[in-house]
């Protein structure tokens, strides 16, 4: 019984690894090539630059709990449950908008509707980790 609490927390781990690790590099890359971006959100010059860079950094900013989740998502399940509602806020503030650009803004309409998969897939992964883990919570009670 003990090895699959430990199963299911290292399957909890592996799929807050895998969305910890695409935002990383989703934050890392318009931090550093913050070029590749600027047409994809309608952006040009030192203002687009500067624009893409701080997203950047905001998506930085936003993986703390995904860390302390990834460490140990038993004993930080409220960082968990942090990273499930910053994911779900994300894609649904994403689909919000979306609903709102006009369609002849075909190309940025594709850069959001790319976040939107992007973090609905996470989101997706993180109910599932925080399942595991909340299913291993609710059984050591009944012990």
């Amino acid at each position: 019984m003990k090895n699959d609490h430990r199963l299911q927390e290292w399957i909890a781990r592996v799929l807050i690894g895998l969305v910890l690790t695409m935002n990383l590099a989703c934050a890392i890359d318009f931090i550093a090539r913050p070029q590749l971006y600027l047409s994809g959100y309608e952006l040009s010059g030192e203002v687009g630059r500067v624009v893409i860079i701080g997203y950047g950094i905001l998506f930085l900013m936003w993986q703390v709990p995904y860390f302390f989740a990834l460490y140990q998502p038993r004993r930080f399940r409220v960082s968990l449950i942090q990273a499930n509602m910053m994911q779900a806020i994300g894609f649904i503030g994403e689909t919000l908008l979306f609903r709102t650009i006009p369609l002849e803004h075909r190309v940025l309409r594709g850069s959001i509707l790319r976040f939107i998969y992007f973090d609905g897939g996470g989101l997706v992964l993180l109910i599932i980790a925080l399942l595991l883990v909340s299913n291993r919570a609710v059984e050591a009670k009944n012990t």
